[in-house]
């Protein structure tokens, strides 16, 4: 293991045990996180990134809701798309073969494996990739890491599959290999 990988590892996140406590609901806090990650508090932009940081680290996605959770009570946030953003990545050589690490917008660094897959969801009328990081918690590729990461994805065709209007097309995909899984960066129906 070299140095770089290393340090990488001690900047994953410590992870409080948030999944175990079992508090009480006690209501909605008007905490905002927009699309682009920012974090607010009854309106006004959370500057202040150690302590975005420290609420980070008691988020838990339930269902579709949000919630800070300590030990002692547990209260709903609202979140635009989700609350982190993927804003930088490293290629490294891995035991596995090519290693993708990814850095969050609050700094955390995940390597893209099968315990931390990507998934392709609906964002502003287009599918673009979702990391999937710690409880219930996803991260969503900003464009400049997307278009990075697509210069690295092979490209694939799978003949005449038929979509649900039974109409024949051909399953184009665009992945990358990493921790000796593929993943799906695009993919698109085109019909023949």
């Amino acid at each position: 293991m070299d140095l770089s990988r290393l340090q990488l590892q001690l900047q994953q996140p410590q992870l409080s045990p948030v999944e175990s406590w079992n508090p009480p609901f006690c209501g909605d806090l008007p905490i905002y996180i927009d699309a682009d990650g920012h974090w607010y508090h009854q309106g006004s932009k959370i500057a202040r990134l150690p302590l975005v940081k420290l609420f980070a680290s008691v988020l838990i996605c339930q269902g579709e809701d949000y919630f800070l959770q300590t030990p002692v009570e547990k209260v709903r946030i609202q979140v635009a798309d989700v609350p982190f953003l993927i804003t930088q990545s490293q290629w490294l050589a891995g035991a596995a073969g090519p290693e993708l690490w990814l850095t969050t917008n609050l700094g955390d660094t995940v390597l893209l494996s099968i315990a931390n897959p990507l998934s392709l969801q609906l964002f502003a009328g287009q599918q673009v990739p979702y990391l999937n990081l710690w409880r219930g918690l996803s991260a969503r590729l900003h464009r400049n890491v997307y278009y990075q990461l697509v210069e690295h994805a092979e490209f694939e065709e799978s003949c005449c599959d038929t979509d649900s209007s039974s109409t024949s097309a051909v399953l184009q995909r665009w992945s990358i290999n990493s921790a000796g899984h593929r993943f799906v960066l695009a993919e698109e129906r085109v019909p023949v």
